[in-house]
């Protein structure tokens, strides 16, 4: 038996249902693996074969039996080399998130994931039996374990391999990006390493699934607890892990250590791809923005422009009466910066008309909301009829702040495809426009440092019906993503009237989220498949 033993970490970007496709990519990075960095083993993510989450396609007969084809053909393609899948199997208790170890035309280990996550984003308990057994395989005469995600956050899954005499555990993941979830990561492989005393292969995928976004990040992490190697976040790769064999130890020889990321980089970076891969994976030709000359929407911009480049970004600034002329100038900088198409139509013609047309049914009645809505809808109208005669998708440009509380027009502001900032509170938009400009100045400093504004009447801001940013930010914080009641965020020492009006306008705004466009999931609770409240409700969390 050699000394040594190297392993390929494929750390790979998948399309959810194209299970095809993703079986040539497992084949094609196999080959690599073996060829040309002679690895002896392959690694892939979970449920690698159908991407993750594949949602109810496991409700689908046939997609078992594309599945199983294309097992069959990754078998019959490589040889020489094991190559660890996960993949959905089906007998007649259930389906089972699995995975194989297969080498030389057949399966020569099988596990099935036995902690089934159904809480926040995950569901499996909805599609998934639990496995029961453990999976220790020999190859080239090393014990090594295998685990599937969920399974290594809790300590049993390691002490049962260490129990069964394992030198080596690896675990497959579909693990989406929040905001402090690497450091939960790190900090929880290296307790489960030193626990069962023997190094950690972590295997993550990286790439955009609709709201959620895969970070990457795979790591070895050896029998004290420390990371060796350590993938890149938001990008997919294929890396050697060198080991070497010490009787029934293995020890991790090769060493890549990252620099230190600041959490607006990982902010942008999980925006960037989730951009990226959802106009991609969707086929959509480029992205349209309607530029206010305002900061979420240069933001968006600059996001989008980073995700498919400036030749695939449109900009469209719709002015009215009540636009100022620092805007319009604020929205020409900042598609000049980017290099961008950019292009301006007026929506006084359209919203005079409407107002002319509405003129009967709004007689006698006094001038409120309803046109300063009227506005935004007006440039809906032309955002969309632009999305239809070009086949782009419409990027809106509201942010979590906004959204929570239904600072927003329905069927106006809210209307696109997609919502990049979606899960980026307004605070967290002003340090990532900072971070971006950093890199280039694209976002003129006035934008950033003058009063937010909707500008759909005169003289307005955002504080004239919101609390100060930073303050609504960190009452959203606690009863949006922690949970608290009124009477705990009011004991934290914020005003009650304050966080009672907050509070009535996240419960009453839920119909409106409810129609918005997917977006981009960064933080621990998202607006979406992360919260799901009733919309028609008579629980009223403002009350004591």
């Amino acid at each position: 038996m050699s000394d040594k033993l190297r392993i390929a970490i494929a750390q790979l970007n998948l399309m959810v249902g194209d299970i095809e496709g993703n079986a040539q990519k497992i084949i094609a990075y196999a080959l690599k693996a073996r060829d040309e960095l002679h690895a002896e083993m392959v690694i892939f993510p979970e449920l690698a074969l159908t991407g993750y989450p594949p949602e109810d396609l496991l409700l689908r007969p046939a997609l078992y039996r594309r599945v199983k084809s294309a097992l069959q053909q990754i078998m019959e393609m490589v040889t020489d080399i094991h190559i660890i899948v996960g993949y959905p199997e089906q007998d007649q208790n259930g389906c089972y998130n699995q995975a194989a170890i297969l080498y030389n035309h057949k399966i020569v280990a099988t596990y099935r994931k036995q902690q089934l996550p159904n809480y926040g984003v995950f569901d499996e308990k909805r599609y998934f039996q639990p496995g029961d057994n453990a999976c220790i395989a020999d190859i080239h005469g090393i014990k090594i374990a295998l685990t599937i995600c969920e399974d290594l956050w809790i300590p049993s899954s390691m002490l049962q391999a260490s129990a069964a005499g394992a030198a080596l555990m690896i675990s497959i993941n579909a693990s989406p990006f929040d905001t402090h979830k690497m450091f939960a990561r790190e900090k929880t492989m290296s307790l489960r390493a030193k626990e069962g005393k023997m190094p950690i292969i972590y295997v993550n995928c990286v790439g955009g699934q609709d709201e959620l976004v895969f970070d990457g990040g795979s790591m070895v992490i050896n029998a004290e607890g420390n990371i060796t190697e350590h993938a890149d976040f938001f990008k997919e790769t294929l890396i050697p892990v060198d080991f070497k064999i010490n009787a029934n130890h293995l020890d991790p020889v090769s060493k890549k250590t990252l620099a230190v990321s600041y959490l607006e980089q990982r902010i942008y970076d999980a925006l960037v791809l989730g951009v990226r891969d959802y106009i991609e994976k969707n086929h959509f030709p480029g992205a349209i923005i309607g530029l206010s000359g305002g900061i979420d929407s240069a933001l968006t911009l600059a996001i989008a422009v980073d995700a498919i480049g400036k030749d695939r970004v449109e900009a469209v600034s719709m002015p009215s009466r009540y636009n100022s002329a620092i805007s319009l100038e604020d929205a020409k900088l900042e598609a000049d910066a980017l290099g961008i198409q950019h292009t301006t139509i007026s929506i006084e013609p359209l919203f005079k008309s409407c107002l002319s047309s509405l003129a009967p049914e709004f007689a006698g009645l006094p001038t409120d909301v309803t046109e300063e809505n009227l506005q935004a809808r007006c440039r809906a109208i032309l955002l969309m009829a632009i999305s239809n005669k070009k086949g782009a998708i419409v990027l809106s440009t509201g942010n979590k702040s906004e959204i929570a509380v239904g600072y927003s027009t329905l069927y106006g502001d809210m209307v696109g495809g997609f919502c990049v900032l979606k899960d980026v509170p307004k605070t967290m938009v002003f340090r990532l426009a900072k971070y971006r400009n950093q890199e280039s100045l694209v976002i003129p400093n006035r934008v950033i440092t003058r009063p937010p504004s909707a500008e759909l009447a005169d003289n307005q801001t955002d504080q004239d019906t919101l609390p100060p940013y930073p303050v609504l930010d960190k009452i959203l914080e606690r009863y949006v993503e922690l949970d608290e009641s009124l009477e705990t965020i009011v004991a934290a020492g914020f005003a009650r009237d304050v966080v009672q009006k907050v509070l009535r306008m996240v419960d009453r705004n839920e119909y409106k989220r409810r129609q918005a466009p997917p977006g981009v999931k960064i933080t621990a609770k998202a607006f979406g498949r992360d919260r799901r409240y009733p919309i028609t409700s008579g629980y009223a969390t403002h009350e004591k």
